[in-house]
């Protein structure tokens, strides 16, 4: 496939005896194609030609080397250089490009032999799987995919929040109101009900807070009753997560939550005293982290427990010993920043420099109600995930009643649209926003959302059935392929790896969401203006090319970002 920037950058690198890979990562794509398929800042250069900018473009235009094969013609445009390509060669790139490597368009190996650790979701267990943790579990999962396609090894982790008070207090609140509820019917719904009832009472009643306490430290201390108890919680909750898991297809490598860590944190407080970052600071045990700006990491709490922080550190240890990661991400809140900015530095502290430089937080907004209250159990303003992913569902399939009822498997496929709506309703905004719950904007199925991506992707199936064949490369003259829409579509095929790669290094699968947006618009608009069955083969063959290029890009980043049909 040809590298239209690298060819460009190599022809300014002969003008200007610049480097070419500085030159290549200059290289912009304007914001729209009448300003060129590529523009070159030439602002860039002024410091090392000692010229300005319009001048420095003007010097390029005359004295590069353009035989149209590559570069068709470029424009100055003030300090720009805005570079039209031989359209085609980029039609003739692209369609060898989809024809080799088919559903592996995009993909690549440059992370061929280094492992990604994605640690995402992490419910807290004796808790059903609420509106909160769609963010992390949907961004972690398209990150997996998208590093995988880059030819990464990517590791799932669901860190389980599966230890501390929470447990005291569910264990004890059952002991007290197990009469109360329905536990032999709605076992998870009683767990909920007694967690948020015991946080309720627990204000007015801190003998309540005192039991929850005796309670976990019988955990702690490993009474076999209670653990019997604690293990039972698990399991009903972990069973409960697998439903929306599974409507979500979402899987994960590994499962170890925080209680794995409980017999690898001790060794943790021991490196940290032999390499003497651990200090006394109001009863508690921290690492200092003034000198960096930041609040001491409290390791040991007043109360001789351990902390977040401590099995963090744990974990960190042990992906390092399994995994000896490339990378290591973490999907959490972005209310999180300042603890892992202080765990990475306390890594880094501890003599492991080169693993705590490949940590990276990936903080995202939260889910709040219309008020802006952010949605949590313990108010019981919650809304279950599995309850909103069905609601989706039935919505679909009412609209399939009402406009194909006698549509073949329509319960999958209202499965398959509705789930795919929520998921790319999260995905294709920014991360880092908060995202307000709204029913109706959720449920939206009109505009940029998933169901229009699949519906472009329906049609162009739709397209290839009618016409009954896809033409063989070979038989494709590239020169029917010359009108606007075509181009325009064409050259969004191009970029998607460019996407994908911008989309990892920033660790956004909105990039990628919103790119299958203007894929599918722009092909709409091309169907629109040019018809794809027409009585002349050669622009049949052609615009069918087009077809199923296009149906290739939808389907593979569909895959990525877990959604639908695709």
């Amino acid at each position: 496939m040809i590298n239209f920037k690298k060819e460009i950058a190599n022809k300014i690198a002969e003008v200007t005896k610049l480097n070419e890979v500085d030159l290549e990562n200059y290289i912009e794509i304007p914001p729209n194609s009448e300003l060129g398929d590529y523009a070159f800042p030439c602002f860039k250069l002024a410091k090392d030609l000692r010229k300005a900018p319009p001048m420095i473009a003007n010097d390029i235009k005359e004295n590069i080397n353009i035989d149209g094969s590559i570069i068709e013609k470029i424009d100055v445009v003030g300090g720009y250089l805005n570079i039209y390509i031989n359209k085609e060669s980029l039609v003739k790139t692209v369609l060898e490009e989809i024809s080799e490597k088919n559903e592996k368009y995009g993909s690549s190996n440059i992370g061929q032999g280094k492992n990604v650790v994605i640690d995402y979701s992490a419910p807290n267990i004796a808790k059903p799987f609420h509106i909160g943790h769609l963010r992390s579990t949907v961004i972690g999962g398209a990150l997996y995919k998208i590093y995988n396609f880059l030819g990464y090894n990517s590791v799932g982790i669901n860190y389980l929040g599966d230890w501390g008070l929470q447990f005291g207090k569910v264990i004890a609140g059952i002991s007290l109101w197990k009469d109360d509820y329905d536990f032999e019917n709605d076992e998870m719904g009683s767990i909920l009900k007694t967690y948020i009832r015991f946080n309720q009472e627990e204000k007015d009643k801190p003998e309540l807070t005192e039991m929850a306490r005796k309670c976990f430290k019988k955990l702690e201390d490993g009474d076999e009753e209670t653990v019997e108890k604690w293990k039972h919680i698990r399991k009903i909750s972990l069973e409960n997560y697998e439903k929306t898991y599974k409507l979500l297809n979402s899987k994960f490598d590994s499962y170890n939550g925080e209680s794995y860590y409980n017999d690898k944190m001790e060794p943790i407080v021991e490196e940290l005293k032999q390499k003497g970052l651990l200090k006394e600071s109001q009863g508690a045990k921290v690492v200092d982290l003034e000198e960096y700006n930041m609040p001491p990491c409290i390791i040991i709490t007043s109360a001789g427990t351990t902390i977040y922080a401590t099995r963090d550190l744990a974990s960190l240890k042990d992906r390092i010993n399994k995994y000896d990661f490339d990378k290591a991400i973490y999907v959490v809140g972005n209310e999180q920043q300042l603890h892992f900015k202080q765990v990475f530095k306390v890594l880094e502290l501890m003599g492991y420099e080169k693993y705590a430089s490949r940590c990276t937080h990936v903080p995202f907004g939260l889910v709040v109600d219309k008020t802006g209250e952010k949605i949590g159990s313990r108010k019981g303003n919650s809304v279950f995930l599995e309850d909103i992913l069905n609601e989706a569902i039935e919505k679909v399939k009412g609209i399939i009643d009402e406009k194909n009822p006698n549509l073949e498997d329509k319960d999958e496929i209202a499965r398959k649209v509705g789930v795919g709506a929520i998921i790319f309703n999260d995905l294709s905004n920014s991360r880092i926003k908060d995202e307000i719950f709204d029913w109706d904007m959720i449920l939206n199925f009109q505009g940029e959302t998933g169901p229009y991506i699949q519906y472009i992707y329906v049609r162009t199936r739709s397209l290839l059935n009618k016409a009954g064949y896809i033409p063989k490369l070979e038989e494709v003259d590239y020169t029917k392929l010359n009108e606007k829409e075509a181009i325009d579509t064409l050259k969004l095929i191009y970029n998607f790896n460019d996407i994908i790669q911008n989309a990892a290094d920033k660790n956004e699968p909105s990039i990628l969401a919103r790119y299958l947006i203007d894929l599918s618009q722009n092909f709409s608009t091309f169907y629109n203006e040019h018809k794809i069955i027409t009585e002349d083969k050669t622009v049949q063959d052609a615009r069918l090319f087009l077809t199923y290029a296009v149906r290739n890009s939808i389907k593979n980043g569909g895959r990525i970002i877990r959604y639908g049909n695709a």
